[in-house]
């Protein structure tokens, strides 16, 4: 069972950040990437549809292929568990545990940390190998939409191209559903820069390349909602990144 993240806050009652700390946020970015600045308000707009997201009880749902295969499960590696803050559980969750379970609450609470629901659409091997063989493989990641998404969910799309075929097909039926959507893509966009909410399109053209710039975004977007879910409208995380510290 997932907490609610609501129970996590330290800030006020769904607050977003503050154009101050976003700016910092893009700031620190950019002067490690600075081809990345092309693509700066692209990435606030995509911070902003996952805290829309996280603050309406909704979820992440994220897909991609290969490398970006790899990257969804980072990203629902970041948002599940602690990274750069330990995320411990406020007292009333503590309490609740300790009041079920006595001294083994303890130790639940204290092993616990907030997370942020999120889901990565290629770790289903049994589902995604039988839909492939008995329906279509290009309707893998569409036919989860299509089970799981909720209009209050996101789904982010990985595709350094914008066409591989599965994750397009996914990103239509999120869109028929009514469930917004974040492409991760290259400089041409692809089918997924017409078909997304959010397209955020890194300027190269080469695969690798391109997935070079994904990470440093998405871990970017992973401490810019971790900041406003769990660490307030101080600045602890952005001076833990600066001085290469943090919690993994």
């Amino acid at each position: 069972m997932l907490i609610n993240i609501t129970n996590h806050s330290k800030r006020g009652a769904f607050d977003m950040l503050t154009d101050q700390s976003i700016n910092r946020w893009l700031k620190e970015l950019v002067s490690k990437y600075p081809d990345l600045s092309l693509c700066r308000n692209d990435i606030v707009a995509a911070y902003q549809c996952l805290s829309q997201s996280f603050r309406a009880s909704g979820k992440l749902l994220v897909c991609g292929n290969g490398g970006s295969a790899a990257d969804s499960e980072h990203i629902v590696g970041e948002l599940m568990k602690g990274f750069m803050s330990k995320r411990p559980l406020p007292s009333n969750r503590r309490s609740l545990l300790e009041s079920v379970f006595k001294e083994e609450g303890l130790y639940l609470a204290d092993h616990l940390q907030g997370g942020l629901p999120a889901i990565s659409l290629v770790s289903h091997s049994a589902f995604l190998t039988a839909y492939s063989n008995d329906v279509a493989a290009d309707m893998v990641f569409a036919q989860q939409v299509y089970g799981l998404a909720k209009t209050e969910d996101v789904l982010l799309a990985i595709s350094t191209s914008g066409n591989s075929g599965n994750v397009v097909r996914a990103v239509q039926v999120a869109r028929a559903l009514g469930v917004s959507t974040i492409g991760l893509t290259g400089s041409d966009g692809g089918k997924l820069a017409e078909l997304c909410t959010v397209a955020i399109r890194v300027p190269w053209d080469k695969t690798p390349d391109i997935q070079e710039r994904h990470l440093p975004i998405y871990h970017t977007l992973c401490m810019m909602v971790e900041q406003e879910f769990f660490e307030g409208e101080d600045e602890g995380l952005l001076a833990r990144v600066n001085e290469g510290e943090g919690y993994v």
